[in-house]
């Protein structure tokens, strides 16, 4: 019953993700986060899928950064 839970969530997430997306960060974020969920009692799955939502943000924040950084560059 209780691994079952995480499938249905996987599934749904799955399920309800957009067709072409963009994974810069996710990668590296579900490693990190799946390696940190293990060891925090046995949630790989739940710490992975974290990981990824955190990472996307991460790359997506740094990518807004360096953008504006080159606007800024530019206008020199």
């Amino acid at each position: 019953m209780t691994k079952t839970i995480p499938l249905v969530l996987t599934a749904a997430t799955l399920a309800l993700a957009p067709a072409s997306a963009d994974a810069k960060g996710c990668i590296k974020g579900a490693i990190a986060g799946g390696v940190a969920g293990h060891y925090a009692h046995h949630h790989a799955v739940m710490g992975a899928m974290g990981g990824c939502v955190a990472g996307h943000y991460l790359a997506k924040r740094q990518a807004r950064a360096k953008a504006a950084a080159a606007a800024t560059a530019s206008k020199r």
